[in-house]
């Protein structure tokens, strides 16, 4: 028999479920977010350092013109498949672990709820240690150990209370930012160069402009691309439906564009005209204490929106598979603690095989919900032409989404770790992303659409409707 505070436990833990939609789609009448507060939101995800760092990185082992190159090229590919992704979030109402369980069936989508949770606190673990570096590098005499303590669990206080903290969070750190970016810049133009010439004509011995270190560049986007197309989708659910043809767009591109021309491209320059390819270190050499201050911003401004993308995520793989529902706030702190224990466990050390799965992973899932919603839903007319996350709605499993994403994610991952040949190897994501697209129509041609839900819905908006 249960006791009242146990009813009195349940019932606030029902409500705050409610409240945040860790679990349930946006009903129309509270999507009342602008696209303007929404990108300003992903700003947080756009004004990583990591994104410096990859720059450089990239322009300093294959050269710059390589590196450029790579980073319209993702612009331009992330641009498309985040406007989509976009659409279907504002449009339905829910993120793409929502929108997922029709697909993949409720069981089944937990395992993108996993993949997607894992990735962001790893990036969060990532995103932590170059912020630990910086201040570790400015002030020797603290442990590292005390700052990954410090600053990994900052992030919980400040994903408390949600969407709406997040937004006033990233509106008032954005003009800070600028400013130190711009002194960034300033100290760095007035600063010697360590090489002579332009910075895009900088080319590292043995390297040329396309071929192989081309390839290389394209590869290392790869990893980074599935990411930002997707992350967009625990924002955009929140979006006004009359914005929803150019918030899909600006939500889409805006992001991309800072991310990986204005951040990327600034890292290109950086490093080239440093010699240095981790921001960690030359954001110090160019600031002093003001550089630490300004990493300490940037990363906490990414972090914030990866601990509430893995909260969310955390949330709906532990309420699929075990029907645990604790509530949002339960899983930032887990997510906190647990990137936390990467960071003092050094997963730093393992960047490459960690970006490499997740990059052709969130490829793969990216090109399934976009093929699922254009072309089985709208083109085929297979399956309803709406999204529902409920699961008394829906089967366990749906053959189209898991094989879909199990199959090309192995073969992809075994490319990508240099089985195949180097060209697979950078293209690796690539080859996951069009393997998975075909894989979802023919299995969803196959299977006549009988697994995608058990109930028919009779009670969503037909405004909501995708095809």
């Amino acid at each position: 028999m249960r006791t009242d505070s146990a009813v009195d436990l349940e019932r606030e833990m029902e409500e705050n479920r409610k409240k945040d939609y860790s679990l349930d789609k946006i009903p129309r009448e509270y999507r009342r977010m602008g696209w303007l507060s929404i990108t300003n939101i992903t700003f947080g995800i756009a004004t990583a350092i990591f994104y410096f760092q990859m720059g450089s990185v990239m322009a300093l082992q294959f050269g710059a013109a390589n590196a450029l190159i790579s980073a319209a090229y993702a612009i331009i590919a992330a641009g498309i498949v985040g406007s989509f992704i976009v659409y279907l979030s504002a449009k339905s109402g829910m993120n793409v672990n929502l929108l997922s369980r029709g697909g993949f069936g409720y069981i089944g989508a937990s395992l993108t709820s996993l993949i997607y949770a894992s990735n962001f606190i790893m990036y969060c673990a990532f995103e932590g240690m170059i912020l630990v570096t910086a201040i570790h590098a400015y002030f020797p005499v603290i442990p590292q150990w005390i700052l990954i303590v410090i600053f990994g669990s900052l992030v919980i206080p400040l994903n408390w209370f949600g969407i709406k903290q997040l937004d006033k969070l990233q509106k008032w750190s954005l003009p800070i930012f600028g400013i130190f970016l711009i002194a960034a810049i300033v100290v760095a133009y007035n600063r010697p160069s360590v090489y002579d010439g332009s910075f895009w004509t900088y080319m590292p011995e043995g390297a040329q402009i396309g071929g192989t270190a081309l390839l290389l560049c394209i590869g290392m986007q790869h990893g980074i691309m599935g990411l930002t197309a997707l992350i967009a989708s625990d924002y955009a659910r929140f979006l006004k439906p009359k914005d929803l043809k150019i918030g899909s767009i600006a939500i889409g591109f805006i992001p991309q564009i800072f991310c990986f021309g204005v951040m990327g491209c600034l890292g290109i320059w950086f490093g080239v005209r440093i010699g240095e390819s981790n921001p960690g270190v030359y954001i110090v050499i160019l600031l002093g204490l003001g550089g630490v201050l300004f990493t300490v911003l940037t990363q906490v401004r990414i972090n914030i929106t990866n601990i509430y993308s893995a909260s969310l995520s955390l949330s709906s793989f532990f309420e699929n598979m075990f029907r645990f529902t604790p509530g949002r706030r339960f899983w930032v702190v887990v997510a906190a603690v647990t990137a936390m224990a990467l960071m003092l466990g050094g997963i730093i050390d393992h960047l490459q095989t960690a970006m490499t799965f997740q990059g052709v992973a969130l490829m793969s899932w990216a090109a399934i919900l976009v093929t699922d919603a254009l072309i089985v839903k709208k083109l085929l007319k297979i399956g309803p032409p709406y999204y529902d996350a409920r699961q008394e709605n829906l089967f366990k499993w749906n053959p189209v989404g898991v094989v879909s994403l199990l199959v090309p994610t192995i073969i992809g991952t075994v490319a990508a770790l240099g089985y195949f040949g180097l060209f697979l190897q950078s293209t690796a994501a690539f080859l996951a992303a069009l393997m998975a697209a075909v894989m979802t129509v023919v299995l969803a041609l196959i299977t006549k659409g009988a697994y995608y839900e058990k109930v028919e819905a009779t009670d969503v908006n037909k405004d909501d409707y995708i095809a």
